[in-house]
């Protein structure tokens, strides 16, 4: 099994970060964050220039047919560098939504917004999120209530934490046309226009810097794109984890090197303070924790692309992602002392990039439950 990136993969990460390199750097994205801008349009650009828009998709739905690699191949320097644009949201969640629709009344209007997703020209928010993360699909509650056709529906509800959400052309909605929370069964996808009636929004900026909103759905038309939709809602969600866990390691590297060059440079009493054994011990154990961190991630990547990850496996991943992300995060702070908590240095907005990413789909509290459910451990 190769834990390595490809030729390619490596290629197409140097591309991105020297784009990077020249447009997003730290003050340049803090200059962004104050403005009025959603994020970048210039990166969202050349992110589809790159093909990164069409990496998961295959050649017949106008993408390049890319692999679950080569998308954390890319993530993970969309991490180090901290980007706010929607990539996982419009991208892994909506994206792959829309290309696994199977509802005829919807297809068309599905193919379109995906078209413009590949080419850079749409973006497509991906509304799920209903409290404590909603890990899995059977958490859902939204009201999909059935009406005048046989694809029409009608939400009512809310949903949290809509990245890119006032900016999208449209929603993809998880939603639940018969059941109770708890169960799988009766759970669509539901395609939602943004100029549709009875949506109304409440925007805001993550903490990590991500264009957000709160929306309230009041008796808003849609149209369902896949019926009995458990699984496909848990494909998407594992795929996204996928990005976002790389998202996190990419972070977790930058702030490693960040908190090692700090130690070597940062002088007490006339040394390094990189020298003494309590800091150097710290920043060894951050060594490890990304290590560790990174080496979940590449084997799982491997494992999705054979085949043969399971739930447990992701489950593992992402909370192996949030334990050690918040082990580098702290001990980075602490070294740097108070400085490192200040909107000055990118330490805080590192640890909490890695925070947010921990908190979407379940923290690590819950993926470790998940382990411990599928190994038939009872949690205390």
């Amino acid at each position: 099994m190769d834990l390595t990136f490809t030729e390619e993969q490596v290629a197409l990460r140097d591309g991105l970060a020297r784009f990077l390199d020249r447009t997003y750097t730290f003050d340049q994205r803090q200059k962004l964050l104050r403005s009025d801008s959603a994020w970048s349009a210039d990166a969202w650009r050349h992110f589809a220039e790159l093909g990164l828009t069409a990496l998961p998709f295959g050649e017949d739905a106008g993408g390049i047919g890319g692999t679950v690699a080569d998308v954390v191949a890319i993530s993970e320097v969309l991490g180090e560098y901290l980007c706010v644009e929607p990539y996982a949201a419009t991208v892994l969640l909506a994206g792959r939504s829309l290309a696994l629709a199977a509802s005829d009344a919807s297809g068309d209007r599905a193919r379109e917004l995906l078209g413009g997703i590949i080419d850079g020209g749409t973006t497509v928010a991906f509304a799920h999120e209903e409290g404590r993360g909603t890990p899995p699909a059977a958490y859902i509650g939204m009201a999909a209530t059935a009406s005048d056709t046989s694809d029409a529906v009608r939400l009512t509800g809310s949903k949290e934490l809509v990245i890119g959400a006032e900016q999208a052309a449209a929603y993809v909605v998880t939603a639940r046309a018969a059941g109770v929370p708890g169960s799988r069964d009766g759970l669509v996808l539901v395609l939602v226009e943004a100029d549709a009636p009875g949506i109304s929004l409440r925007d805001y900026r993550t903490v990590d810097g991500r264009a957000a909103a709160s929306v309230e759905f009041s008796d808003v038309p849609g149209l369902v794109l896949v019926s009995d939709a458990g699984a496909v809602i848990d494909d998407v969600i594992d795929t996204a984890i996928l990005g976002l866990a790389a998202e996190a390691v990419g972070a977790m590297g930058a702030l490693l090197k960040i908190t090692v060059e700090y130690g070597s440079t940062r002088e007490q009493f006339g040394v390094p303070i990189g020298t003494f054994q309590a800091l150097a011990h710290r920043m060894a154990n951050m060594k490890m924790a990304h290590l560790q961190a990174r080496a979940t991630l590449l084997y799982t990547t491997a494992m999705v692309e054979a085949g043969t990850a399971g739930a447990s496996d992701i489950a593992v991943l992402k909370a192996q992602v949030g334990r050690f992300g918040r082990l580098i995060g702290e001990s980075a702070v602490q070294v740097h002392g108070g400085i490192g908590t200040t909107d000055e240095l990118p330490v805080g907005h590192y640890l909490k990039r890695i925070l947010a990413v921990e908190a979407m789909f379940g923290d690590s509290d819950h993926h470790l439950r998940t382990v411990g459910a599928t190994a038939g451990v009872v949690a205390p």
